[in-house]
């Protein structure tokens, strides 16, 4: 399909998981919202990269100010890359930091190239193939900082749900590192029960930030969570994600384990993909 553009300079363009939209947003002057056969992907503000739109990019925001003292460069994989938006906040906020971005859609990386192009000089590699073939090529101990957050069709692949999966991520996070992942689920939340319980075999330490709503099982919604081997800055996760534009709430110790209510471990054998959202859910 061709690339073409409306008056009001939207792009539209055939990538390998659908239809690409970059809308621009009203309200910032250089900012775009990414789409992906109508699912929004990211928000990227070229003028402004500190600029975080989704509330669940917010709260990923606040884990990456928190894992380490106030500008200090990090080692960050990023599975999943939408608009790069996480990745432009760590090279503004953090400057020398060195991050490996994992896309599996290639057409989308040189759309956001082209269109939403990176800082020259953020160092900043991405690899366009599957997340978890990307991740098994990242030596042992390299991150400080993990993130996943790949959709395709709007679901979390499955075979990026089970405790193999989590296994390579705690290989390639260094002791002392953190792992956030980005989750979608709807009621009954059996999708995100099971997520933590997948997370907790692997890791000793872990915290949930959630819409309240979410939590309750009243809608679809995205859920971060964020693990460790050691303590977690709950406390100060949980001040800063409180006063958030859209306030969220942070779970855990017993509480968070009472929610995920004897949900078991997923493995490869038996993994599905995470839910699809609700029609409308989007609109």
């Amino acid at each position: 399909m061709a690339r073409r553009k409306s008056a009001a300079q939207a792009v539209v363009e055939a990538v390998d998981g659908g239809l690409a939209e970059l809308i621009p947003d009203p309200d910032r002057p250089r900012a775009w919202n990414v789409l992906v056969d109508g699912a929004p992907q990211s928000h990227v503000d070229l003028d402004d990269p500190t600029y975080l739109d989704f509330s669940y990019q917010r709260r990923l925001g606040h884990v990456i100010d928190l894992i380490a003292p106030p500008g200090k460069p990090l080692q960050v994989v990023h599975l999943g890359g939408g608009g790069f938006t996480l990745a432009r906040y760590v090279a503004a906020t953090r400057p020398r930091s060195s991050q490996q971005i994992v896309e599996r859609d290639a057409a989308l990386v040189q759309l956001v190239r082209r269109e939403l192009p990176l800082d020259p000089a953020a160092r900043i590699r991405v690899r366009s193939t599957d997340a978890r073939e990307g991740l098994a090529k990242i030596p042992e101990g390299w991150a400080d900082l993990l993130i996943a957050d790949v959709f395709s069709a709007a679901r979390t692949p499955a075979h990026l749900t089970s405790v193999e999966f989590l296994e390579e991520v705690r290989r390639v996070v260094r002791p002392g590192g953190h792992y956030a992942a980005n989750l979608a689920d709807g009621p009954p939340l059996a999708h995100l029960r099971g997520q933590i319980a997948t997370v907790a075999a692997v890791f000793p330490e872990l915290a949930l930030a959630i819409d309240p709503a979410v939590l309750r099982g009243k809608r679809f919604g995205n859920a971060v969570l964020v693990a460790a081997d050691r303590e977690l800055p709950v406390a100060e996760l949980t001040r800063r994600i409180a006063s958030d534009p859209h306030p969220g709430r942070v779970e855990h110790g017993r509480p968070l384990t009472d929610f995920t209510g004897g949900a078991t471990p997923v493995r490869d054998a038996s993994a599905t993909a995470s839910p699809a959202p609700p029609p409308g859910v989007f609109r």
